[in-house]
């Protein structure tokens, strides 16, 4: 049986184009999703990025929600620290009643931020450490059993919103395990605790109202294109924007400014960022897949397509969606 497939969406930013453009695309990306038979897509949130148009995830899954008609959609993810338990609820809560049975809310211990941002966004500094707690009053006014008296989630109650917990260690596995809800790892990026963190997320996993077993959805980039010379040259692209957002200090590079950072260290780190990253031709794709949801251990796979086009990254979400087709399906 096929794994299940869905998309992480960055909402990129790419050279030469605006927010509103990107927006289009997350649009356009979520109904070939949909078309194609993608379980979910989910949108993360980030800060004072120039290159990333998802910062407001919710006002985005109302925009995408209202094109497209089946595909789950959700937050991969809010990160909690930046907001009170009881806004995200009313938000989450109104996109329910918007877009019944078709709304996830993933949930993140990062503030996804700088300290200068933290500061823009009004937060603590300290505000990650009530996470679990946060969580739990989330919980409360999702389910209609609110923790704080006389207060409800006006849209939000009784709405039961189902909650994933986000994390790239042990400590959201722990939690995820602890609470019984089901786990998101964030391999696409950080690979290094993934065996470690999922295995102990299985082992610790306590049935809860919301799920009876634990639940694993592992992170993995794809490059997907008709051939491997196509694919690995958009992987190039991939490589030297993640070096530039990562080293460049802010300032638009060419190619070649990549490529010299790229060569002078930066290679290292974006490439054991990249480590579960599926690059080819529908067959490539196919066979990277299906051993890194052995690997992860894993009951169904998030993507993040990555291309440095358009045009690009929609091939990639159809062919990826037919490379795991079933035979004769």
């Amino acid at each position: 049986m096929r794994i299940p497939l869905s998309i992480l969406d960055l909402a990129p930013i790419l050279r030469g184009q605006s927010a509103s453009d990107s927006i289009a695309t997350s649009v356009a990306l979520a109904q070939r999703a949909e078309e194609y038979g993608y379980r979910r897509v989910w949108y993360a949130e980030h800060h004072n990025m120039p290159t990333i148009a998802s910062s407001a995830t919710s006002v985005l899954i109302a925009h995408v929600g209202a094109q497209t008609r089946t595909i789950r959609l959700g937050a991969g993810g809010v990160m909690l620290p930046n907001h009170s338990p009881l806004t995200i609820a009313e938000q989450f809560g109104t996109l329910e009643a918007m877009y019944p049975g078709r709304i996830d809310l993933g949930l993140g211990r990062a503030p996804g931020s700088d300290q200068n941002t933290m500061y823009a966004l009004r937060r603590d500094p300290g505000s990650a450490d009530s996470f679990p707690q946060d969580v739990l009053e989330l919980q409360g006014y999702l389910t209609g059993a609110t923790r704080v008296p006389g207060v409800d989630a006006v849209p939000g109650k009784g709405s039961n919103v189902p909650l994933y917990i986000l994390g790239s260690s042990m400590f959201g596995a722990s939690l995820a395990a602890a609470l019984g809800l089901p786990y998101a790892f964030a391999s696409h990026f950080a690979p290094q605790a993934l065996e470690a963190a999922v295995a102990a997320y299985r082992r610790d996993f306590r049935p809860s109202p919301q799920l009876d077993a634990p639940y694993v959805i592992a992170g993995v980039n794809v490059v997907a294109a008709d051939t491997e010379a196509a694919a690995r040259q958009a992987f190039q692209s991939v490589r030297r924007t993640l070096a530039a957002g990562l080293f460049g200090r802010g300032r638009v590079l060419s190619d070649d400014e990549a490529d010299l950072l790229l060569a002078q260290g930066a290679g290292q780190h974006v490439d054991s960022m990249l480590t579960h990253t599926a690059i080819g031709t529908p067959d490539d794709i196919r066979e990277h897949l299906e051993g890194f949801g052995k690997l992860a251990d894993a009951d169904e796979l998030i993507v993040a397509h990555q291309s440095p086009t358009i045009e690009g990254r929609l091939r990639s979400v159809k062919l990826t969606a037919q490379a795991l087709e079933p035979a004769g399906g």
